[in-house]
Order: C-alpha cells, then sequence, then structure tokens
C-alpha cells in the first residue's frame, strides 16, 4: 500500500478529526473515537479542572484551555492485510470552549510518537478500560 492510498483511506475515517459539531445537537460518537478493528494496549487518561492545562501531540493536535484528555495507543488494521499494520495515537480531550475534539498520529516509521501534557493530572493508565468503547 502507497502512503498516498493509506492518507487516504485515513480521511475516509469517520470520526476521528476534530469536529466540534457533535456540541450542536448530533449524536456522539463511541468513546474514544478511533476505527474498530483498531487493537488499542495502553490508555491515558488526564484531567485538569481549573482548564489552565495544554497538551500537543504529533502533527496538528494541541489545545490550551484543556479540561479532560483521554490518548490511546494500539495498531491500527489497514485493510485485509497483517504486512502492514502501524502503531497509532488516538486522542480526545475537551476544552473551557470545544466540549469534544479529537484526532490521530500514525508511526510512518520515520519518527516517533510521542505527546507533551502540559499541568494535568494523570487519572489513569494502562490497559484500556472495558467501559470506555461502547
Amino acid at each position: 500500500m502507497t502512503r498516498e492510498t493509506l492518507f487516504a483511506a485515513l480521511l475516509l475515517l469517520p470520526g476521528v478529526s476534530s469536529d466540534v459539531s457533535f456540541a450542536q445537537g448530533k449524536a456522539e460518537l463511541p468513546y474514544p473515537a478511533y476505527p474498530a478493528e483498531s487493537d488499542i494496549t495502553f490508555q491515558w487518561t488526564y484531567s485538569c479542572p481549573t482548564s489552565q492545562c495544554a497538551f500537543s501531540c504529533p502533527g496538528t493536535g494541541r489545545a490550551k484551555q484543556v479540561t479532560k484528555l483521554t490518548i490511546v495507543m494500539g495498531r491500527m488494521r489497514i485493510g485485509n492485510s497483517d504486512d502492514y499494520n502501524p502503531i497509532a495515537l488516538f486522542y480526545e480531550y475537551s476544552t473551557k470552549d470545544i466540549p469534544r475534539g479529537n484526532g490521530f498520529s500514525i508511526n510512518s516509521g520515520l519518527g516517533r510518537l510521542a505527546c507533551q501534557v502540559s499541568g494535568m493530572r494523570l487519572d489513569y493508565s494502562g490497559p484500556p478500560k472495558s467501559g470506555d468503547r461502547k
């Protein structure tokens, strides 16, 4: 699979891009927003009651005045092939002004996946909680 095909396929995934329209009366997607076929192996859950916190993940994932953040990591299944199942980070957050935002970053093999969390309290880290994915 070429990188162009992979990129095009990712753009078509429902629910993994930032979308604030859910706050305007639309039904929410299952929490957190990642493809059902993903093999999620780890989860981090953060909170910030003062909303004076921030985070930054690879690409364009960054926000200020964050109140909560959940990051999950695992392998993303691309098509029917077992040849290429890249590691990915999926994140969902809320800010003072944005009730729901989300995004993802996929390891292309050229860099590393990492997020920077500033001022937030780590409430949970470990295997994914079964109640978080409906």
